[in-house]
């Protein structure tokens, strides 16, 4: 038995607060930006993106990664994609994939290297992404200067509230 098998194979506790940020677990590649997209990014981050959202790895095993993700209202997530398959659970809060809302208990899957994006919902969303693996790549699709305006747009509109948002309650 290998040494990250022997490490599976034990009873383990991952606690929250012991979470890593996203970029501090290095379990997420980005692949290089165009010229396009980096400047859009650089407007967006300008303009507060930085503070919309909140990620935290809470698990990385040998075929086992648990992300926390809030996305706080008006957060633009461009149309991306990961090298691996990924199940989101939604915890609270609500979002928009396509022409379905989504909430509380919800979920959703989306196979590897499939490109896909949602809209945060009033309040903001909070939920659990699941992962095979723990080391993926983010692949950014979003090329277009006219969304990287909007998503700039948007970040300047919310993010002085960004600073003072707490995460949406769960509904019974």
């Amino acid at each position: 038995m290998t040494e990250a098998e022997q490490d599976t194979a034990k009873f383990q506790i991952f606690r929250a607060a012991e979470g890593k940020g996203l970029m501090e677990a290095g379990c997420m590649e980005v692949k290089p930006f165009t010229p396009v997209q980096r400047a859009g990014m650089d407007k967006a981050i300008a303009a507060g993106y930085l503070g919309g959202d909140q990620v935290t790895v809470l698990t990385e095993l040998p075929g086992f990664g648990i992300t926390h993700v809030w996305f706080k209202e008006g957060y633009a997530l461009p149309l991306h994609s990961h090298d691996a398959d990924c199940m989101y659970y939604i915890v609270a809060g609500s979002l928009r994939l396509g022409t379905e809302e989504l909430g509380p208990r919800d979920s959703f899957f989306v196979p590897c290297d499939v490109p896909y994006t949602y809209k945060v919902g009033k309040g903001g969303v909070e939920l659990l992404e699941i992962r095979h693996k723990t080391n993926f790549n983010f692949v950014n699709h979003a090329n277009g200067e006219a969304w990287w305006n909007k998503a700039a747009e948007q970040t300047a509109q919310h993010a002085e509230a960004w600073k003072n948002a707490t995460p949406p309650k769960l509904n019974a």
